[in-house]
């Protein structure tokens, strides 16, 4: 079975040139956790999940430097979580996403992607075809599609 065969064609994702903002109104509006941020031309240039939210939303404690000449304090976030949320939602989603993006082409074996989602520890693979999005594989889609037969 090849990814085409299960992937899901309809793929919710957001420009590159969108804020945060956008990226958790399609979080919110569709239930989902990820996406894939496309250019112009369709092409994955990143990707943004729930956990990089997380990660810039969340309390950034103070780091301490201690070397021995001297000890440093790195401050960690001095606003409180209202106003890291306010803040983030103006940020452009480049600032956040991941710009370095697993992805697998269309004609790719099923068992090769289920390796690939294993092995990378990620939810979701974006399916290209000559370098374009043209569809989504989630960990979920490979489990039905691939047991749906023995069971």
């Amino acid at each position: 079975m090849k990814a085409y065969e299960s992937m899901k064609q309809e793929v919710i994702t957001v420009n590159d040139t969108d804020l945060i903002r956008t990226v958790i109104e399609r979080f919110i509006q569709s239930g989902i956790s990820g996406v894939p941020v496309i250019n112009a031309e369709q092409e994955v240039v990143g990707y943004i999940s729930d956990g990089d939210i997380m990660r810039a939303i969340g309390k950034h404690k103070d780091i301490i430097v201690d070397t021995f000449l001297y000890v440093d304090v790195i401050k960690g976030d001095e606003e409180d979580y209202e106003d890291r949320i306010r803040h983030i939602l103006n940020r452009p989603v480049m600032e956040l996403a991941r710009r370095k993006v697993v992805t697998a082409d269309a004609d790719t074996e099923m068992e090769e992607i289920a390796a690939t989602l294993g092995s990378k520890r990620i939810k979701k693979l974006p399916i290209l075809k000559a370098g374009r999005l043209v569809g989504i594989i989630s960990r979920g889609d490979v489990i039905r599609h691939s047991f749906k037969q023995f069971i």
